[in-house]
């Protein structure tokens, strides 16, 4: 299953997530339907302002695959 969302956090709000303080992170997808997986997934896609952008979460029996940013 494929879920697509937007996100707009700076580095000093991911800072919790970063330290392992806060585990997992909640996010509203594009058509309504809210997920939840772990935040250590988004560290790849930190940049020195945060993270920005529209991004898909591929899952397999409520797996996680893979979390790609879109360009």
């Amino acid at each position: 299953m494929k879920y697509y969302f937007s996100l707009n956090i700076s580095r000093y709000e991911f800072l919790p997530y970063y330290r392992g303080e806060i585990l997992s992170i909640v996010v509203v997808t594009n058509t309504g339907t809210t997920i939840k997986f772990p935040a250590m997934h988004l560290r790849n896609h930190l940049t020195a302002t945060g993270i920005y952008g529209h991004f898909c979460l591929e899952t397999k029996n409520n797996k996680f695959l893979s979390l790609n940013k879109l360009a």
